[in-house]
């Protein structure tokens, strides 16, 4: 018998007890980091943006994708990213990139690379050179459509009206 009255055998099984984990901590497992979002995924940075309060006048150029809120004059060129003109974006420029979503509006030339994406509430007013098109229903489009199949071949293709791309039967 030990000091406190108890066997030797039931002071080691108490003791025991304190040894192992309880079933609570046996399930423990750290938390799994957050998963990263967009082209995080892909190895390349964040998103940028513009917010609604800034205005911007003249070239805008990069290697990320972007976000517009805000104004922008001048020229926007983003050759390998996405760019997103969003509800308050309000753009008066040529647009170069792999892919553009209108959510605002554009006043100027609309080149993707890849493709050009116009939600309901967008609003173009210049020209639209993409090889994939999406309007969605509600969206406004002033100006021609010039759709390729291979991205740059817009730009090698002698120009044609649009009565004479019906005489020829091209579609693009």
């Amino acid at each position: 018998m030990s000091l406190f009255g108890k066997k030797d055998d039931e002071r080691e099984d108490a003791v025991d007890a304190f040894d192992t984990p309880s079933t609570a901590a046996q399930r423990f497992e750290p938390a799994p980091a957050p998963a990263p979002r967009g082209r995080e995924r892909e190895g390349k940075g964040d998103m940028a943006n513009i917010g609604k309060s800034i205005t911007i006048n003249g070239d805008l150029t990069g290697e990320e994708d972007l976000v517009i809120e805000g104004k922008v004059e001048g020229k926007v060129t983003l050759p390998n990213s996405q760019l997103t003109i969003g509800a308050n974006g309000s753009i008066k420029a040529e647009v170069q990139a792999k892919s553009v979503v209108v959510i605002g509006r554009v006043s100027g030339n609309v080149r993707g690379t890849e493709r050009v994406e116009i939600q309901a509430t967008g609003i173009v007013e210049g020209d639209v050179v993409a090889p994939r098109l999406i309007v969605a229903e509600g969206a406004v489009v002033n100006g021609s459509i010039q759709m390729t199949s291979k991205p740059g071949a817009a730009a090698h293709a002698p120009s044609q009206s649009p009565s004479e791309r019906r005489a020829t039967g091209t579609a693009g």
